[in-house]
């Protein structure tokens, strides 16, 4: 403490001792200690106002910064409709899982399994399921709710109200006969077969199976000359239960518009504004008529060289998840975009292709009971694919993209059917002619060498996926789908390898290397 003043000693002045006086006006009041003390806290504190003035300005910045990044991703939220789109996708998945699949109606697992490792953001919603009116109800964050309800003939559709005539599907059991005709594997395997390599093969793939984080497979097939040499579920997946088959589900799709074109006389070089019935126009083609996308023929969309200015991104803010769970018009969404090119110069992979296309199909149809109900009637029933079910939009048209649904005997079926051209045990189912345009590529070089009508050709020398690996043959063409689903068929070696899953991590499954795994077990030619 600063002290303000001391006292002074005597001082010798002559013969005796005086004391020096001060000045009246010098004169200093005498200041108690605690006085001393409280002045110096005074002076002390007067400096913390402006310190405290900062700090309260600093803060006042941190909370404005706080609050306008809250807006912002609240605009962002809302602006690419994650919320409702979270809750679309939810909602849908897990309706599609217990009705269409068949899978025991637990929502708490099928969201664990089938849709909670997808995005971080799905963990903000809960799903109650109705097994009553066979509906499924999501809400993102208790706020944002979506319905997806199960239809008859259509699977389960987002934002339509239960169909009580709609029933959910049941597994069968096992049907002891041989496949096709049943769903036995061969009781002895065919000579040339390496038996116990081919079991390992399949050990090895269902590694993990059940386990979201794993590889997670959950059906596999094998067929070579007609006959399933081996097939297995994963884990806790009853025999006989629909897996989805993601974009799979695009090569099956344009089996059924080949089918339906071939009827009705329309080829694949019409143009698509020309290919619609009269009265069966969508209001898109007058809008096409003006421009490039005029030129556009079902050839084009096969092949996905529509020149559409899209973009086939798969994160919640992306095109595809807007297309499938936030618009109840695919199709129509989808041809809304401009042209970026030319008709047939570029290649791009895109579900919209395909998602028009269904749309180009309906308008063949007199009625959409008559359409929906044609999967089933037109291919389906024919090879005895009773579990598989093609899925709607709420418009009423094939997501032909993305929606399929069947066991894994059933994947094998459709597969041998490709592999055969439409014949099925002697009976034509369609026309021929479709295995030759599937795997005639896109375009000469580039991506779409690797790529045919709505169908991968993996084993091409220089384009196709699997290029570089000399074990697939040039001649494989496959059905592929998010999330590893996979159906190879392979006419030089007369087999169809049907790989069905759930796995997250593209990194534990390679397509390739199960493939030429699975055809070293079998013998050659």
């Amino acid at each position: 403490m600063r002290i303000w003043w001391r006292r002074r000693g005597p001082r010798w002045s002559g013969r005796r001792f005086t004391r020096k006086r001060r000045p009246r006006s010098a004169s200093v009041p005498v200041v108690s200690s605690d006085a001393v003390e409280a002045q110096g806290s005074a002076s002390q504190d007067s400096a913390p106002p402006k310190r405290r003035s900062w700090a309260k300005r600093i803060g006042w910045g941190i909370l404005i910064v706080v609050l306008l990044l809250i807006l912002l991703l609240v605009w962002l939220l809302m602006h690419f409709q994650i919320p409702q789109n979270a809750a679309g996708m939810a909602a849908k998945s897990v309706c599609s899982a217990a009705f269409v699949a068949g899978r025991e109606p637990d929502a708490d697992e099928l969201m664990a399994q089938d849709v909670l490792p997808a995005s971080p953001a799905l963990k903000l919603v809960s799903v109650d399921i109705d097994t009553d009116s066979h509906s499924v109800t999501a809400r993102f964050a208790g706020l944002f709710e979506r319905q997806a309800s199960l239809l008859e003939n259509r699977g389960c559709v987002l934002n339509e109200d239960p169909d009580p005539a709609a029933m959910p599907y049941s597994p069968p059991p096992s049907d002891p006969a041989q496949w096709p005709e049943g769903d036995a594997p061969v009781e002895k395997m065919p000579q040339g077969v390496d038996a116990e390599a081919l079991t390992a093969v399949l050990d090895k793939q269902f590694e993990g199976s059940g386990d979201p984080e794993a590889a997670n497979t959950r059906g596999v097939a094998v067929v070579q000359d007609g006959k399933l040499l081996a097939v297995r579920d994963g884990a806790d997946i009853e025999p006989n239960v629909a897996l989805h088959g993601w974009s799979a589900t695009k090569t099956v799709a344009a089996m059924l518009a080949w089918k339906r074109f071939s009827e009705v006389g329309i080829d694949v070089s019409t143009k698509v504004v020309d290919a619609f019935p009269d009265g069966r126009e969508p209001e898109w083609v007058a809008q096409w008529r003006q421009d490039e996308r005029g030129d556009m023929t079902l050839l084009n969309l096969l092949n996905m060289t529509s020149g559409l200015n899209l973009s086939e991104g798969y994160q919640p803010w992306e095109q595809v998840v807007q297309m499938l769970y936030g618009e109840p018009n695919m199709a129509g969404w989808a041809a809304s975009a401009p042209a970026e090119y030319p008709p047939g110069t570029h290649w791009e992979y895109l579900s919209a292709d395909s998602n028009i296309l269904a749309e180009v199909v309906q308008a063949q149809f007199g009625s959409d009971q008559e359409y929906w109900q044609y999967p089933r009637s037109a291919l389906f029933g024919p090879i005895g694919a009773d579990s598989a079910t093609l899925e709607t939009d709420t418009y009423g048209t094939w997501v032909g993209s993305s929606y399929l649904w069947a066991s894994i005997g059933d994947w094998a079926r459709l597969g041998q059917l490709m592999l055969e051209d439409g014949n099925w045990q002697g009976d034509q189912v369609f026309e021929r002619g479709w295995t030759r345009l599937a795997t005639t590529p896109a375009l000469p070089e580039g991506e779409g060498h690797g790529y045919g009508a709505q169908t991968w050709l993996p084993g091409q020398p220089t384009d196709g996926e699997c290029a570089g690996q000399a074990d697939v043959p040039a001649d494989t063409m496959s059905m592929d789908g998010h999330w590893g689903q996979f159906i190879a068929m392979v006419p030089s070696r007369n087999v169809v390898v049907a790989r069905l899953g759930w796995t997250f991590n593209s990194d534990q499954f390679d397509q390739c290397t199960f493939l030429q795994d699975v055809l070293a077990t079998l013998p050659a030619k």
